[in-house]
């Protein structure tokens, strides 16, 4: 019996409900990577379980072990770096902080202060004593929220590996007002993949309101607005809020599953404040972590408008951190990914283990979903009282009422 259950999971081309043709510029032999779409998730099982990748066709077909890793994986949460040497140094406020080993770019300053513009300088050295700094650029900081426009502590430096950074803050921020920075590194730009787009964006008293059915196990990593050029300075907030879709049978043994909720600002200013040029603008929030497991889920993006004018939302859009699936093709060799088998669990590749990113991958295309045309349903092997869960009812039913029979029959002839 238990050969026969592990024999009856074993991957087959017949078994899929879906196929997808990989097309591979040229005959390119060695590390190779696609891009999957959100209609894989909508298709295929829980983490992508069932997904497999042929070479060849029909009889000839032969499984090729593959891994599916994020574009550019996220890097961990940065910790607060703290400020050294914090003070006044002829009019500025003034600190150092020592920065993480490698790559970096935005630089985002913990500061308390309220109601100020100010613009930070920012000095980078690979020595602790800065004699010899490179100038990274002049920044403007701000928190205009008394005014309804927001506020922006990041500075947008260019890509730097410097060890140490020098501060020089100029305006109504003092020293006391800085808590430390956090740093982001970020080895590339991250690369997103559309989920769902509407342009149909109602009205609700002070709120829009745009709205979505995701199928289940496609993953959702941000909210991205495309606004009008009207009005050019704003600061809103979003809640996106995401719920369960309740199918007509409800299933059974599982506990509620709570809704999923998070918050965001969108952001634009881009005009001068005493003397000051801000430009600044930030059209996406990102979207909460949700796990419904076989559940489609239904998300409410609402933006609050206040006392403000609704703004001209021409399209809200839900996207997924680009995901890949990479393998070694073999040259002129025809690939087919095939999903769409509930049965299988996923797969144990020695491949997926030692894998190792080429920055020089070559990029393979998915083709159009397709129906497998040999597919075949598994044999339901479940057993018969899994199938016949009525049959069961009713003969404990017939059992019931026998033994109250006989009883009753007892009874009366005692």
């Amino acid at each position: 019996m238990v050969l026969l259950a592990v024999a009856a999971t074993m991957p087959s081309p017949r078994y899929f409900r879906y196929e997808r043709e990989l097309t591979i510029a040229g005959a390119h032999a060695g590390q190779t990577c696609v891009a999957l779409d959100a209609a894989t998730f909508a298709h295929a099982a829980a983490g992508l379980a069932d997904l497999r990748l042929y070479r060849g066709s029909g009889d000839d077909a032969t499984e090729t072990a593959y891994v599916v890793r994020q574009a550019v994986p996220p890097e961990p949460q940065a910790k607060t770096i703290p400020p050294l040497n914090l003070g006044k140094h002829h009019g500025p406020t003034t600190f150092e902080a020592v920065m993480p080993q490698g790559h970096y770019s935005d630089i985002d300053l913990e500061i308390t202060a309220k109601n100020f513009i100010a613009t930070v300088a920012v000095t980078g050295s690979q020595t602790e004593t800065g004699t010899e700094g490179t100038e990274l650029g002049m920044f403007t900081i701000f928190d205009l929220t008394g005014q309804k426009l927001g506020r922006s502590t990041v500075l947008h430096l260019p890509e730097s590996d410097f060890r140490y950074l020098y501060f020089a803050i100029t305006g109504p921020v003092k020293p006391e007002d800085v808590q430390g920075l956090g740093v982001e590194r970020i080895p590339a730009k991250q690369r997103f993949v559309a989920v769902a787009a509407t342009n149909q964006i109602l009205q609700k008293g002070r709120e829009t309101q745009a709205t979505f059915t995701v199928p289940a196990h496609v993953p959702v990593d941000r909210v991205e607005f495309a606004v009008g050029a009207q009005p050019a300075n704003f600061s809103r907030d979003v809640t996106v809020r995401v719920t369960p879709v309740i199918s007509a049978r409800p299933m059974t043994d599982e506990e509620p599953v709570q809704p999923a909720e998070s918050a965001g600002n969108l952001l634009r200013v881009h005009e001068t404040h005493n003397g000051v040029r801000i430009d600044e603008e930030d059209l996406a929030v990102d979207a909460p972590w949700v796990d419904f497991g076989p559940r489609d889920s239904r998300w409410t993006v609402t933006i609050d408008n206040g006392d403000d004018a609704p703004l001209d939302i021409q399209s809200v859009g839900l996207e997924m951190a680009e995901r890949q699936l990479c393998f070694d093709a073999a040259a002129g060799a025809q690939y087919t990914l095939m999903y769409g088998d509930a049965a299988l669990a996923a797969p144990q590749y020695d491949y997926a283990t030692l894998f190792v990113r080429d920055k020089n991958a070559a990029q393979a295309t998915l083709g159009p979903e397709q129906a497998n045309p040999e597919h075949t349903a598994r044999a339901d092997t479940r057993p018969f009282t899994e199938r016949h869960p009525g049959l069961l009812w009713a003969a404990l039913i017939l059992v019931v009422l026998v033994l109250g029979g006989v009883a009753l029959r007892t009874a009366k002839e005692s």
